[in-house]
This record gives C-alpha cells, structure tokens and sequence, in this order.
C-alpha cells in the first residue's frame, strides 16, 4: 500500500500526486515511469514520473482524467493509498546517461499539455548540474497550461503558447520554436519534446528542417507498461520497438507517428465508451419507460 501525502488539482482534469514510495524515490531518475494500481482489481495505469525526493522518499505523478479507470483514481483523497505502485521502469533519460555530451548542448525543451510533467524532472536535473535549458510550455488554453511556476523558480527560460491566445504565445508550440530559431537566431543541439502524438509529430518536421536532434517521449501510448500486450508497439527507424521497454525515449526523427496515432484512436474509443457506460450506472441512461 502507498499512502498519498498530498494531492492537488493542477488543471482540468489533471490531478498531482505526491506518493509515499521510498524504495522508489531513492532508485528514481527524470524519463523513467510508475505503474500504478488503484485497488486489487484496478487497471494498471503507467505514469512518467513527475519529480521525486529521495530524503523525503516521496515520487510525483500526475494523472489526466481520461477515462474510466484513470477517473476512479483521480477520486482518491489525501491519507488514502495506492494498492500498488511498481518502478522505476523504463529507461533514464538521454539527458542522465550522457550526460557527458549533453552538458555541452544549448537544449531547448517542448512540453505540450500534461508533457510538462515529465519535462520538469529532466529540467530539474540540468539545473541541479548548473545547465539553464530553455523551455517551451504550450496547451489549447489557459486552464490546461500546467507547472509554468515549477520551472520558473528552476531559473530557466519559459516561454508560454495556448492555442487560442489566453495565456503567453498565441499558437501551436512550433510558433514559439519558429520564433526562437528563425527571428532570435536562436541555435539549438537538441529539442526534447514530450505531448501529445500529434504534438511531437509536428515538432519533429519542423525540428528535421533544421537538422536538429530530437528526442520525443512515448509514454503516452504505454497501455500494460510490460511490453506483454503490445499497445506500445511502434517503429522506429523501420524497426519494431516498445516504448515501455525499449523506452520511452526515442529519436523522433525515426518515430513513425502516423503508425502510432492511428493505433492510439482505437484505445481512446474504447476508454471513452467505459466512462459513458460507468457514468450511466451512476446518473440513469436519461431514458423513461411508459407504464
């Protein structure tokens, strides 16, 4: 059992946890993930950590409410616990294992929407090694922006894009790259980018226009967190690759996204009919029969 010592609504729909879990806390490292069971019968949800604090011994993650299952979580209080939290998982970041090269690149981070969550313990991590990344944090509003405060007490740039101008930047975050490198002149190594599918795919064209190296995050299509049911499946480089093992970082020059979105749409359909079919158990279908 894995207590939770706080629990915070960051945004609509998403919620922070921070998770008693010492043995994790102190093996955690920024890109590797959580899999995460409510109760004994839960679904396992795989979650990118979102920081970690090995003196306290607590792991951060942050859960969007997109069906049923993650709605179910999203419900627990403060003082409530886990049944089951498994990790670290997956594999450290780029940034952690060379870091030898990494040290000496201009880095530019895009996050898009709850991406900045997993964005943040890799910022953290250059600036607790004296690097000051620049980072772009964008979203379809204001409501759904998240962690803009986190990294600014980091002391690193931010740059803040929502797609219809209610906050920062108005536009997609490849605006706010354009900007950046075409206008300031900015010279970037490598863009880190982590989002939606749709999000990285277009990163990565605009990113292989300037021969820029790219890595991109497929945490978002884990579904078993295992590699056991294949829902993470994608091709890299025309190489069959699974993003909770062999991952969940990637170069997103060779990620084949049209091939993962196409996989994602069927696992969305399904999540959304068991969230209307729970919340009709709950309220009534609405319907009345005639005596």
């Amino acid at each position: 059992m894995y207590k939770i010592i706080k629990k915070t609504n960051i945004a609509k729909n998403l919620v922070e946890f921070v998770v008693e879990a010492k043995d994790i806390a102190s093996n955690a490292y920024p890109g590797e993930f959580l899999i995460v069971k409510k109760d004994e019968k839960g679904e396992r949800i795989p979650l990118t950590i979102s920081d970690y604090d090995r003196e306290k011994g607590t792991v951060t993650i942050v859960v969007q409410e997109v069906g049923l299952s993650t709605k179910k979580i999203n419900a627990l209080k403060e003082g409530e616990y886990f049944n089951d939290v498994v990790g670290p998982l997956g594999n450290a970041s780029d940034l952690v294992t060379d870091f030898d090269e990494a040290k000496n690149e201009n880095i530019l981070f895009v996050a898009g929407g709850l991406g900045a969550a997993p964005v943040y313990p890799q910022v953290k991590y250059l600036v607790s090694k004296g690097i000051k990344p620049t980072c772009i944090i964008g979203s379809k509003s204001s409501d759904t922006i998240i962690y803009v405060d986190k990294f600014k007490e980091l002391g690193v740039e931010v740059i803040v894009t929502t797609d219809d101008g209610s906050e920062g930047m108005k536009g997609p975050v490849t605006v706010a790259m354009k900007k950046l490198i075409e206008e300031d002149k900015r010279k970037f190594d490598r863009v880190v980018a982590i989002g939606s599918a749709v999000m990285m795919k277009f990163v990565c064209l605009l990113t292989k226009e300037y021969n820029i190296k790219t890595i991109v995050s497929m945490n978002t299509i884990m579904v078993d967190g295992t590699g056991m049911c294949g829902a993470c499946r994608l091709s890299v480089g025309g190489q069959n690759k699974f993003a909770c093992v062999d991952g969940p970082e990637f170069d997103g020059h060779l990620v084949d996204f049209d091939e993962v979105l196409k996989r994602q749409s069927m696992y969305k359909d399904e999540e959304a009919r068991a969230l209307l079919e729970s919340e009709e158990k709950e309220n009534g279908c609405g319907c009345s029969k005639k005596s």
